[in-house]
């Protein structure tokens, strides 16, 4: 059958769905990528086929914004939800702020349904910020289903704004979800329908503990960490002299902000965590590398090197609690120090680890250079958490891989394809 991905126009959106690509081309089927222009040398670099689509102005912003560093420092934790909906606030205006979010998909509508109807898939995957993708699907009679990078925080949303329309007594959608779906309707169609916002099913690579209580079809599948193509370097190829600790605040953006909310520099942690027998190996955005004063003998400073080819040799990782960081943790049966950056699900991720027992959570509030290195001499001295790294790694082992729920996707395509 023909599969066309539709990847919001960001690396961190790309990365999770490649391994599953990987096995529908393994298992004989054909397989796209519809992307905007900006991300499409990413796609290649992957191994598979990009579909340049969407360049639009306000799509352009998005990938322009996402490629220069200094841009991300706005980010903040108005999208973010934590274990079971905790913390949610005021999830009334989350929610207008993703309908807001979701609404960008849109500029890539007229390009997605021409192409959909040219090249005719049958089944349509889609990032949860790619609406539009579930109307083109429609258009042009193919299956179609999300694939989540998170926790699903649309779904959850989008029902407690259906609960609270149901007891204003009003009728039809939120004002908020008619903002977002009208526009797409009109120039489609079609009539408003749940699976044009969640998909006709959810395929969900988060452990089934991490997953938000929706009534959505979900999928499960297990994440198996894709970082990026890469050349193993020479440092790399013998086993480390010391127990080697990997620093990573992720590539989205938010988890580079941990120092300036802090207030504690990057110097000093870099100092700090070398006072241990380690070696630190820190992923850092070019820009520091270049402005870092002091580095000590034990520390590595790397621009970037894919998770999956740096963390087999640790003992530790210290991260932001990013899906991508914690999956390849898991992968690799590391210990790991989370420092919840909240954007999306961080504070759920870290509780998930914590409550695992395969690492320490320290609250962004109460970090310093001192705690982050008593955390990581506790990561390394520990058995239980060692233990507690095996356990997890165990029980994701346990989840469906890509090429195990390709039959899945074939089932599910045959019953919901129009």
């Amino acid at each position: 059958m023909r599969v066309l991905f539709n990847i919001f126009p960001a690396v961190a959106h790309l990365h999770p769905v490649v391994p599953l690509a990987w096995a529908l081309r393994g298992a004989g089927h054909e397989v796209r990528v519809a992307v905007h222009p900006g991300l499409a040398d990413a796609v290649g670099a992957a191994g598979l086929t990009a579909v340049p689509l969407g360049d639009r102005d306000v799509l352009r912003r998005v990938v322009e914004f996402g490629s220069r560093t200094e841009n991300l420092d706005v980010l903040d934790d108005s999208l973010a939800l934590g274990a079971g909906g905790e913390g949610a606030g005021d999830w009334a205006a989350k929610w207008e702020r993703i309908t807001d979010a979701l609404a960008i998909s849109a500029a890539a509508l007229d390009d997605l349904v021409a192409y959909c109807r040219h090249w005719e898939p049958e089944l349509v995957i889609w990032d949860p910020f790619c609406v539009s993708a579930a109307f083109a699907a429609r258009v042009s009679g193919a299956a179609h289903a999300r694939f989540l990078w998170g926790q699903d925080n649309v779904a959850w949303l989008w029902e407690r704004a259906g609960e609270r329309s149901r007891q204003l007594g009003e009728d039809g959608a939120d004002a908020a979800l008619r903002k977002l779906m009208d526009p797409m309707r009109r120039a489609t169609g079609l009539e408003l329908e749940d699976e044009l916002l969640v998909g006709q099913w959810t395929i969900d690579p988060m452990p089934p503990g991490l997953r938000l209580p929706a009534a959505v079809d979900y999928l499960a599948v297990r994440r198996v960490p894709y970082n990026g193509s890469a050349v193993v370097p020479d440092w790399l190829r013998t086993e480390p002299r010391l127990p080697r600790v990997c620093l990573t605040l992720g590539v989205g953006g938010r988890g580079r902000q941990l120092f300036r909310v802090s207030g504690t520099s990057f110097d000093d942690v870099l100092a700090a965590v070398a006072e241990l027998d380690v070696e630190l190996i820190a992923t850092v955005e070019a820009s520091r590398l270049r402005t870092t004063s002091t580095v000590p003998d034990n520390v590595r400073l790397i621009d970037y090197l894919p998770l999956d080819v740096l963390l087999p040799s640790c003992s530790a990782v210290i991260h932001h609690g990013g899906g991508g960081t914690f999956a390849a943790a898991a992968a690799h049966r590391v210990p790991q120090v989370v420092v919840p950056m909240a954007f999306w699900g961080e504070a759920a991720t870290a509780a998930y680890v914590a409550g695992r027992g395969a690492g320490l959570v320290i609250d962004p509030g109460s970090f310093s250079a001192e705690n982050l290195r008593r955390g990581v001499a506790r990561s390394l001295s520990d058995p239980s958490l060692r233990a507690g790294a095996e356990g997890l790694h165990r029980a994701l082992q346990e989840i469906p891989s890509p090429h195990d729920i390709v039959p899945s996707l074939e089932n599910l395509v045959a019953r919901h394809r129009r």
